[in-house]
């Protein structure tokens, strides 16, 4: 196994672990113990029984857990503790052959890709929960399974094209991550107007955008949190 191959193989993982922790591993796992796959050195481990079974109960857990609205969004809550960690430290043992400067920097690349595979996951979770049905959010998260599943075992088969596609996810991680952050804000603050909080705030920042006063983004925020501020003040005096 080459370098090049070695490095697909260790950042392929780390997206995986990113989406769906257990998935990853159980793959990794069953792949190696039935021979279908050469995992690197260190990470034979992993196609242990007791590793195998421990992630296979784990992926069951997640696998309902991930397909109930409100419930999927908690899940990744929890596991963003558990998911970028568990990424770097497999990403690190894929190039474990390499040496040790190889670990380290695949640990902190593995990581980043990790962090941006859960952080798009995670987040278009949120938007896709304000859907009533529940048919979209269990077919999201199977598309997701699927993906993991194929994509850490074709790694192993075709790396040059998970190079590309790797290639292609981090360039729409940087574009769309931006757009969905502004969603998940706007989704949030309308969530709290509901409940007649934050309103003041948005509406002076809407009004200053619209009449020009403030002259950058921070000074609309700026304004905008001193009338928010202020808004109780008024309240108790009226």
């Amino acid at each position: 196994m080459g370098i090049i191959e070695t490095l697909v193989i260790s950042m392929g993982v780390a997206w995986g672990c990113g989406i769906n922790l257990y998935a990853a591993v159980a793959t990794l796992g069953i792949l190696g113990a039935s021979g279908n796959i050469v995992l690197p050195g260190e990470l034979v481990i992993l196609s242990d029984p007791l590793v195998i079974g421990a992630a296979s109960v784990m992926y069951v857990v997640e696998f309902f857990a991930d397909k109930m609205p409100g419930v999927d969004t908690g899940w990744d809550a929890i596991h963003s503790f558990i998911r970028i960690p568990a990424a770097a430290v497999l990403a690190a043992g894929a190039v474990g052959d390499i040496g040790p400067a190889a670990e380290i920097a695949a640990a902190l690349a593995g990581g980043t890709l990790a962090a941006g595979s859960h952080c798009l996951k995670s987040g278009s979770r949120v938007l896709i929960n304000t859907s009533p049905e529940p048919f979209t959010n269990i077919g999201v998260s199977l598309a997701e399974d699927v993906a993991v599943i194929s994509g850490v075992w074709a790694a192993f088969h075709y790396p040059e094209v998970v190079a590309g596609l790797l290639i292609a996810f981090v360039i729409l991680l940087v574009w769309l991550l931006p757009k969905l952050w502004h969603a998940i804000r706007l989704l949030y603050a309308r969530i709290a107007r509901l409940f007649g909080r934050a309103a003041p705030a948005e509406t002076a920042a809407a009004a200053a955008a619209a009449s020009g006063a403030a002259g950058t983004p921070f000074e609309a925020e700026a304004e905008a949190a001193m009338t928010a501020l202020a808004a109780p003040e008024e309240d108790d005096k009226t």
